[in-house]
């Protein structure tokens, strides 16, 4: 009860402080555009005459470290199409063009620390669905499409093409997107749009359109003047040929096999897209990082695998990636449950089919697929998802999920959820709630399978800002299609924090404060765990060096023992202990970038000493290293151990076409080590090579005795044909 009290108090609070005042902005910015009488070429350089026939657009304004005051350089913007293409245009005028900052040129990696050019596109103008694109200096681009309002899916890859170009006045860049790329409603004029500049010397985020120190959906403007869109067939094939070689070095033998495979996709209407693959293989796909668990549930792996990331948005249940959202626990339908085994290892998919897209306010998501044999499980897995828009930012929606993949009792699910966004009720501040329900049915099961939750926040750029989150999930809820890793419990979050931005100091940018209770009681009855996070210190530099200072207290109720690692065991028992950490990350738009991150205190009944370091390197905008290094040094009463993650990531870029990526690891919990290396070759957007190794390696007695586990060499072309 007291929990809830605190809660409500705090709900409270943030109502009555959210009324503070900020300084009004004009949330309705538009811009008129008109067809090119002339084809761009695409080559980076501004000459041609369709852009010299175009008034600029320059009304910029800097939205980071400081909210809506002068951005330091100039930037002017040139938007118009024609049949077939989507083209924007960039003069980035810099008074200090030997400062620029460019050091990427593999395609869809961050450009987070790179000087760039965004735009963000909503061609259905409902300030609910869109994409983003973005451009550095050197040509290397990153795409994705809006998982919700406020968060990008950057795994996404689209077909377009950008070039850019450095002279002694700034840079220049040229967009083309063609129409069959993206989705939009030919009977609508005016698009939602938004551009973003980052010069990252100078830690600056520069925007055409934002507000609530934010550019998402919920701030784009309107661009007008569409008329004549058309999508063509709206069909993309795309054969694939992959051929593979493997050897399993515990029992000497080896295999090899070449296979074709197919995908398709088609738009049925403008705004609805059927996809078929056939024979899928994900030969490509990038390896999952190794990680050591020293909890008593299981770890969250996020997808990455193309099929099921295109238009992932459209599955996305309750607002789980929104602030004070639901987190992943419960999440009804988690695509790695479909072609991956428990352990993360391929499994065979024969064939599935989807359709996604939007009917006029209605979001409809529908999956099948067919998982080979495995274990007696031939399983065909359905998962269909619906959602309203309803009001201006929210919706309303509902998931039903038929299948298990690693069982031979029939599993289903349905749920509802309620998601409610206004980021115009109150000035400079974001209202966000939502309710939501889910009902499993297991086969043999007969009650306690639901699960239900509630949520409410104000999001604040500066100033106040909170939200409660609370959320059942009963003792059988079982989301055999989803990902729910604890049950039987009632989880409680309560945040409030406080940011103030500096203008003033000489040397700090904003001051951050918070306290966060998390808590999960037993509906049976009694404390499961809680953690109450208090960070006095959150501080920003005008460098972009962030500090942390945070303190937990823990409080942990075992029910039975506890296998911590390998056969040593945390006895059944009461626990409360204390921790604090302190984190310091170097700015990394810098060429050499740590971060240290240091954790001591109690642990159980014994103490902990968690080191962490990550290290970026950039020597130059070919070559690139990331360093990672975790150890936990861990006392208890009647045995000691340690625990070790290292990976490294080494990167180099011929040209913005040819790149070789390498992930290597190791963590002594499973005495493993795994390489994954790909090189990659994109002649043009929509076809690929790959040419990729994976190597797994035992290591005992601290890598003196490495012996080879197994290895697999594939090579994979793919290349799309758009009619």
């Amino acid at each position: 009860m007291k929990i809830l009290y605190f809660s409500s108090c705090l709900i409270l609070f943030l109502f009555s402080s959210a009324f503070a005042q900020d300084i009004p902005i004009d949330r309705d910015k538009s811009i008129s555009i008109s067809k090119a009488t002339s084809t761009p070429i695409i080559d980076g350089i501004l000459d041609e005459d369709t852009w010299a026939r175009i008034s600029p657009i320059e009304d910029f304004h800097q939205y980071e470290p400081f909210d809506h005051v002068q951005p330091s350089q100039r930037t002017l913007m040139y938007i118009t199409y024609d049949e077939d293409y989507f083209y924007v245009a960039a003069d980035l005028l810099d008074t200090e063009p030997d400062q620029i900052t460019a050091r990427n040129l593999i395609k869809n990696t961050s450009l987070q620390f790179d000087d760039s050019f965004t735009i963000y596109l909503d061609p259905f103008n409902n300030r609910r669905s869109g994409y983003y694109f973005q451009v550095n200096p050197n040509g290397s681009t990153v795409d994705g499409v809006f998982a919700t309002v406020g968060q990008i899916n950057r795994n996404w890859e689209g077909i377009w093409e950008a070039r850019s170009a450095i002279s002694d006045r700034g840079w220049t860049t040229e967009i083309a997107i063609p129409l069959d790329t993206i989705n939009f409603n030919p009977d609508l004029s005016d698009w939602g749009f938004s551009a973003e500049r980052t010069v990252a010397r100078n830690l600056e985020n520069i925007a055409w359109s934002s507000f609530n120190g934010n550019i998402n959906l919920s701030t784009l403007g309107t661009i007008t003047g569409f008329y004549g869109l058309e999508q063509g067939l709206g069909l993309d094939i795309t054969p694939s040929i992959v051929s593979t070689s493997s050897k399993n070095f515990d029992n000497n033998t080896s295999m090899s096999d070449t296979e074709p495979s197919l995908d398709i996709t088609y738009n049925f209407t403008p705004t609805l897209k059927g996809s078929f693959t056939l024979n899928t293989d994900f030969a490509s796909t990038e390896s999952d990082t190794q990680r050591v668990n020293l909890t008593r549930f299981s770890l969250f792996y996020p997808e990455k695998r193309d099929f099921f990331l295109q238009d992932t948005d459209i599955f996305n249940f309750a607002d789980r990636t929104a602030s004070f959202g639901n987190g992943r626990n419960g999440i009804p339908f988690y695509s790695r449950r479909v072609g991956l085994s428990k352990r993360g290892s391929p499994l065979d998919l024969d064939a599935g089919a989807k359709i996604t897209g939007r009917i006029g306010r209605w979001n409809v998501g529908i999956l099948n697929a067919q998982q080979k044999d495995t274990d007696g499980i031939d399983e065909n897995l359905f998962v269909t998802r619906v959602s309203a828009n309803i009001l201006e930012q929210s919706s309303i929606g509902f998931i039903a999920t038929q299948g298990d993949p690693n069982s031979k009792l029939d599993n289903s699910l349905v749920g509802l959820d309620f998601n409610y966004l206004n980021s115009r009720l109150l000035d400079g501040a974001t209202v966000q709630g939502g309710l939501w329900a889910q009902q499993s049915d297991t086969e043999g099961v007969e009650d306690k399978q639901g699960a239900f939750g509630v949520r409410g926040a104000i999001i604040r750029r500066e100033g106040f800002s909170g939200g409660v989150n609370i959320t059942q999930y009963q003792e059988n809820y079982n989301p055999a299609l989803g990902f729910a890793n604890r049950k039987g419990v009632t989880y409680l979050r309560s945040v409030l924090a406080h940011r103030k931005y500096l203008p003033n100091n000489p040397w700090l940018v904003s001051w951050r404060k918070q306290i966060q209770l998390n808590s999960y009681e037993k509906i049976s009855g009694g404390l499961e765990d809680s953690v109450l996070f208090i960070s006095p210190i959150e501080l920003e530099t005008r460098s972009g060096t962030t500090m942390e200072v945070q303190v937990k207290k823990n409080k942990v109720v075992l029910d039975k023992n506890f296998n911590i690692y390998d056969d040593i065991n945390i006895l059944k028992g009461d626990y409360s202990y204390n921790t604090i950490s302190y984190e310091i990350e170097w700015p990394q738009e810098r060429n050499y970038a740590p971060t240290i991150e240091v954790e001591t205190g109690d642990f159980y009944d014994g103490k902990r000493s968690e080191y962490a370091l990550g290290l970026n390197i950039r020597p130059s905008d070919q070559l690139y290293f990331n360093l990672s290094y975790e150890y936990n040094d861990i006392q208890l009463p009647l045995e000691s151990f340690s625990t070790k993650e290292i990976s490294l990531k080494i990167n180099y870029a011929f040209n913005v076409r040819w790149s070789w990526s390498n992930f290597i690891q190791y963590d002594n919990e499973s005495n493993t080590a795994g390489i994954n290396s790909r090189l990659q070759w994109t002649p043009r957007s929509g076809r690929d090579l790959y040419i990729v190794l994976n190597h797994g390696l035992k290591t005992l007695d601290r890598f003196e005795n490495l012996e080879s586990d197994q290895s697999q060499i594939a090579i994979k072309y793919t290349h799309t044909f758009r009619l």
